[in-house]
């Protein structure tokens, strides 16, 4: 199994896959992952910085403290990871139709993105921050937002008695979107 570290690979195209390789503390920049099988990896403080990674495979990958900035991460699914050691931040990014369903969260961090009909469903979100993100048709069940701030999020719906909210913030502005499913009119 090839070990990089600490290196730096730059527009590299991964059309063909990736299978078994290790990278640690390494940086990929202006690479495209787009529809890549990246099976059996592992990344461990990477960073993925104006990357393409749009359908791209992480099967049985493992994801430790992964930073990805300015990435177009279209319709990935995250579930697909290994389950040992799961943690991400994402700045900046597009992670539209993508699904986090049953991963552990907590603390992570998505700040300016696009999270637009992504599966939250079963997903450990405590403490998780939400900063100026748009959640449209975002998927909240059975999740734990304890504690997570969404204070300058926009367009979530989440229905308050199917997931785990206590301590979680919120706007003024939000609190349609925690009521909608209670069939109520609220005025200004």
């Amino acid at each position: 199994m090839p070990i990089h570290e600490d290196k730096t690979f730059e527009g590299i195209s991964y059309a063909e896959g990736i299978r078994e390789e290790t990278f640690e503390q390494c940086i990929f920049s202006k690479c495209d992952f787009s529809n890549a099988k990246v099976l059996s990896c592992t990344f461990t403080d990477c960073n993925f910085v104006d990357c393409n990674l749009s359908m791209t495979d992480f099967n049985l990958s493992t994801i430790n403290n992964a930073n990805f900035k300015n990435c177009k991460i279209l319709g990935v699914k995250f579930n697909h990871c290994h389950d040992f050691i799961f943690e991400v931040d994402f700045d900046n990014c597009i992670l539209d139709y993508s699904s986090f369903e049953k991963r552990k969260m907590s603390k992570t961090h998505f700040k300016n993105s696009s999270l637009k009909a992504v599966d939250f469903g079963n997903t450990d979100l405590k403490q998780a921050k939400f900063t100026n993100c748009d959640l449209n048709e975002a998927i909240f069940y059975n999740s734990n937002i304890q504690a997570a701030d969404f204070t300058s999020a926009h367009n979530y719906i989440i229905d308050l008695s199917q997931n785990q909210i206590k301590k979680a913030r919120f706007s003024k502005d939000g609190l349609a979107g925690l009521l909608h499913h209670y069939d109520i009119i609220i005025t200004e």
